[in-house]
Parts: structure tokens; sequence; C-alpha cells
């Protein structure tokens, strides 16, 4: 599957294919004149615009098998009019759709071969943040927790740096789940704190109930077993 996904996506970043994808169209000069050839795009902004949408839709109502290929042509569509921040986008969500089906192998390939070299060579630090902060979540998934305490780390040193408090707060309860998984259950207390604190500082309560969930279950987990 990671082989074929890989393929697919080296596919989208292939901007060469865009030449070979267009239409010519012979217009015959007046008075017998030699015809001109003019090169016609088959693809359009706006048909990966509607794919994209379409996916979107099929992402809320849970069917992330048909919102992964529809984000897939929304990304070959941005791919070929380079419009590298929206095939970006499409591409993460791509990886995120892998991460819902459980297929964290594709979600890790998409995210380090294709989201973060766009977004490196865009230089989009909100890019990359966002890509930090997926690539956490994947090897938690993945029991891999020295890479996902390094991708969130990553997330919430570009997160000072972007000023996104929330992003940051994010980066923080990511640690704290990894902590958890490590049972390092005191320092993840610690990150549960300051992720409150910061949450309180800039009055959002968005993070209240995950807050309050980790903190059950490292009581759960320290408990004395009967």
């Amino acid at each position: 599957m990671t082989k074929i996904v890989l393929a697919f996506i080296s596919l989208f970043a292939s901007l060469q294919l865009y030449a070979q994808n267009i239409d010519r169209i012979e217009i015959q000069e007046p008075n017998g004149g030699n015809a001109i050839n003019i090169a016609v795009s088959k693809y359009d902004e706006a048909d990966g615009n509607g794919f994209f949408d379409e996916a979107e839709d099929l992402e809320r109502k849970g069917d992330f098998n048909e919102a992964l290929t529809l984000f897939g042509k929304a990304a070959f569509e941005y791919s070929a009019v380079k419009n590298f921040n929206r095939y970006g986008q499409a591409i993460i969500k791509m990886s995120n759709m892998h991460y819902q089906l459980g297929r964290f192998t594709d979600a890790e390939q998409i995210l380090l071969n294709v989201a973060l070299k766009n977004y490196s060579k865009m230089g989009s630090k909100n890019g990359l943040m966002n890509t930090y902060n997926l690539l956490g979540k994947v090897y938690l998934a993945s029991s891999k927790y020295t890479q996902s305490m390094w991708f969130y780390t990553q997330q919430g040193i570009l997160a000072k740096q972007l000023k996104s408090n929330n992003s940051y707060i994010e980066s923080v309860l990511g640690i704290a789940q990894v902590k958890i998984k490590k049972k390092d259950f005191t320092l993840a207390l610690r990150d549960l704190k300051s992720a409150e604190w910061l949450a309180n500082s800039i009055k959002t309560s968005q993070y209240k109930a995950q807050i309050k969930d980790a903190r059950e279950l490292i009581a759960i987990k320290i408990s004395p077993k009967k």
C-alpha cells in the first residue's frame, strides 16, 4: 500500500507531467495561412476547488476512503496549475485521511516525502508547523515516542516564532500525551498544568475537556490496583 501511495504522490509532485497533459488546438490563419498551435491546459484550479470541497463534505460524514480519493484529485489539479499552497493543504488532508483510517505508515510517508518538502520550498512556517503537528500524532499512534516528541517540540518552536498560542498549546498537549504513553506521569501533569495556564491566559476553553481527560487517564494509571 505504501509503495502505491508514494508512486501516486510522486505523480502529483512531478510538474513535468503538466507539459504532457495539454490539448493543442489548431487555428487556421486567414487567407490560407499556416495553422497556429495553441496549447490549452486540461487542468483548472476551479476543478481542484470542487474536488476539495466535495472531499471535505465526505470527511465530515466520516467517509474517509472516498474523501482520500477526492483530496488526491484536488492535489493533482493544484500541482498542475502550480498553486502550491492549496496543493499542500490537499496533501495534509490526504495524510490525515490515512491517519483516520489507521494507515499510519502511509500518512507518515506522505508527510515526510511530500508535505515537508513542499512547505520547505515555499518557506511556509505555518505549513511546516501544521505538518509537524500531524507527524507528532502519527508517530504517537505508531508508538514511536521519540520521533513524536521531536515533532511536537518542533511544532512548539514554530508556534512561538509565529505567536500562535493555540498551536503552542496543542504542541504542549501532544508532548504530554507522549509522556503519558511513556509513563512519565509527573512530567505529563506539569505539561497539562502549563497547557491549562496558557489556555486560561488567552481565555479559551477549547482544550478544557482534553486536559480533563488526560488527567483522569493519569489518575487511573497511577491508582493502586486492587
